[in-house]
């Protein structure tokens, strides 16, 4: 990756590219620039690297806190890369209702990670949702951000098939 270097062997330092310090330099100054920000840079990684949230803070002159405040407090915001595949599970009433529980554990327990992690293989990450606005096809899953309804627990099998390599 251009914009990463290796420190001590195995953890990699995520630096911003120009694309997103020019972005910085366009919102500093504009009300509501952090979330706008943030947005930004977890689109353009997929997460947000804990390197580039002190980056931000030193670019917005904010505190590093006020940055890890924003991001763990809003759900959307990760600290962690995904996986490849991304599932999200949906836990709003109606789905609830009708077994997305269940589904949630089954992603879980075949692919051995707990909800919210990220296989070894970084392959698949299973997130629990709390609505897809998709109730009549209830219970629904996202993968990669795709919306698969009506689905139960004894379709996992074949949804992670379909997407193993």
């Amino acid at each position: 990756m251009k914009n990463s270097v290796k420190i001590n062997g195995d953890v990699e330092q995520i630096s911003l590219t120009q694309e997103l310090k020019d972005f910085i330099k366009l919102w500093k100054s504009k009300p509501g620039n952090l979330i706008m920000v943030l947005h930004q840079v977890q689109e353009h990684f997929g997460y947000i690297p804990e390197s580039t949230a002190f980056e931000v803070a030193r670019l917005l002159n904010v505190p590093v806190a006020k940055i890890f405040g924003v991001i763990t407090f809003y759900h959307f915001f990760k600290l962690t890369k995904p996986g490849r595949n991304k599932i999200a599970v949906c836990l709003g009433t109606a789905c609830y209702l009708k077994g997305s529980g269940d589904i949630l554990n089954e992603f879980s327990r075949q692919l051995n990670v707990e909800i919210g992690e990220t296989t070894a293989d970084g392959e698949f990450t299973v997130e629990a949702v709390r609505c897809v606005g998709c109730c009549g096809l209830a219970p629904v899953i996202t993968f990669n951000g795709e919306v698969v309804g009506r689905v139960s627990s004894k379709d996992v099998s074949g949804i992670l098939e379909k997407y193993m390599i």
